[in-house]
């Protein structure tokens, strides 16, 4: 072998080792173990609190604190969830943005008699913010699924304020329904990314139809509740809300997994492919109008992806923007890089101990991952990576360091940022674009222990206004990333 090529591949070797090595998991909660959790939220309303959801119809509240020795249950509809099959129950758990003020939340579950997925609200108790009301559900949508697996669950609200929905294709093998399949059929739900009014009703529904829905007022019989179509079981979605991207991981048949941006009015190709490949005809299928997948790996690598968020903590800076992802079966998590632009990047970056049936997120937007285990499962998440290495002090450094929250945010013509300093260190405070490009330095100085404010007026290096949009600011000490946040400039 040519001695360039060899130094190369060792090269890279190298680099895929150092890229596991450098990320760990631990328990987020120790002292909890849960049976079969399918979901982990936070209620967005500065409570610091977490949701789990356990698959047969409990979810249940804790403090967002790794010493918590029990939790509280926050709902219990075991009695109204048919979780018979292994892909049913109680599938996905999302909170009103205006939860604070109506104390609505929102849940999938499956159904039986007729089988069937269930779309409700619930409502807080009024005397307990730990307790939701289990006689206040009302039932916003309920469709039929003819087998008992793929039945999608996710739910979430979208920057635009619709919830959005993701429903499977109804199960067995390869979409055998109708003559096209569910997921090619758009006069059904299934097999598709559903987008609802949840604050409005049209005549005849309990929600209302957003005006932007693709299908919105056709006549063809095509379902006005559909965002996009053409999927086969989309184990978890998610937005950026940096980008405003819904990320989707979609469950292949036989061959491939994949990874898709979801937009308005796409089709993503199921039946007609599995991920970017021909499954139906099983060569020189027509492509045309199909929306590929971003990313697909093969089985081998694989075999039921499970959709993750794009991470936006503060914890392990190193990840910061790259899509977090895993494999329910072979444990292995993922950081995809995609900028829309340049071709994807995948990172293998570690195997979890036990199957990941999901992801989450807490207030921070530190992210979670939920493992089945039997009734002795248990919630990771990364171990963070910000240490000190200062003086030889070992503990975070982000007790001795700390970058605040610039106000206001969003923000024009300018905006403050209070950052605090522990010890006499170079200091770097700095803007980013989203893409991760260095705007501009505002600060490269050694400092002495203190607290600090530095104003940014919007401008980059040169002096030009930049465009709206979001940035991220960053703390550095000794060159050493500490903390990132985001800010918005509105112009």
């Amino acid at each position: 072998m040519n001695t360039s090529k060899l130094i190369l591949l060792l090269t890279l070797f190298a680099t895929a080792v150092n890229l596991k090595a450098q990320f760990e998991l631990q328990q987020a909660f120790p002292n909890l173990s849960f049976t079969r959790p399918v979901d982990l939220q936070n209620a967005g309303d500065q409570s610091n609190r977490i949701f789990v959801v356990e698959q047969a119809g409990i979810i249940h509240v804790f403090p967002n604190d790794s010493l918590v020795s029990q939790t509280k249950i926050f709902l219990d509809i075991v009695s109204r969830v048919d979780d018979s099959g292994n892909e049913m129950g109680l599938l996905g758990l999302a909170f009103h943005p205006d939860y604070a003020s109506n104390g609505y939340f929102y849940v999938n579950y499956t159904a039986g008699s007729p089988r069937r997925t269930v779309i409700s609200r619930f409502q807080v108790s009024a005397s307990n913010p730990d307790s939701a009301d289990p006689e206040s559900e009302f039932i916003l949508l309920q469709y039929n699924q003819p087998q008992s697996n793929h039945n999608g669950g996710q739910i979430a609200f979208g920057p635009d304020g619709f919830l959005y929905i993701a429903s499977g294709d109804g199960g067995g093998s390869g979409d055998q329904h109708g003559t096209i399949g569910n997921g090619q059929d758009r006069g059904n739900l299934l097999g598709k990314i559903l987008r609802i009014d949840v604050d409005n009703q049209d005549s005849g529904l309990n929600y209302a139809i957003p005006r932007d829905n693709p299908f919105y007022g056709n006549t063809f019989g095509y379902s006005e509740e559909i965002y996009a179509y053409g999927l086969r079981n989309p184990w978890r979605f998610s937005f950026d809300f940096d980008t405003g991207w819904l990320w989707a991981a979609d469950v292949g048949q036989s061959a491939y997994e994949e990874i898709d941006l979801i937009e308005n009015g796409k089709n993503y190709g199921w039946r007609i492919m599995e991920g970017n490949h021909c499954y139906n005809p099983p060569t020189g299928c027509d492509t045309t109008g199909l929306s590929l997948p971003v990313w697909e790996y093969a089985h081998g690598l694989g075999y039921s992806v499970t959709g993750g968020y794009v991470y936006r903590g503060a914890a392990v800076p190193e990840l910061t923007g790259k899509y977090i992802y895993g494999d329910y079966v072979t444990r292995r998590i993922w950081a995809l890089s995609y900028d829309g632009i340049n071709p994807p990047v995948n990172e293998d970056v570690l195997t979890a101990p036990n199957d990941i049936s999901s992801f989450g997120q807490d207030e921070n937007m530190e992210l979670y991952i939920c493992t089945f285990n039997g009734s002795n499962s248990k919630i990771f998440r990364f171990k963070p990576t910000v240490t000190s290495t200062i003086r030889g002090v070992q503990d975070p450094i982000t007790e001795t360091f700390h970058l605040g929250e610039n106000y206001p945010n969003p923000f024009n013509p300018g905006t403050q940022i209070p950052f605090s300093i522990g010890q006499s260190v170079l200091v770097q405070i700095s803007i980013y674009d989203i893409s991760g490009k260095l705007v501009r330095k505002l600060i490269d100085n050694h400092l002495f222990p203190g607290n600090y404010t530095v104003m940014w007026d919007g401008r980059n290096e040169v002096g030009r206004l930049q465009s709206s949009g979001v940035f991220i600011y960053r703390l550095m000490v000794n060159d050493r990333i500490i903390q990132s946040r985001r800010l918005t400039l509105l112009k």
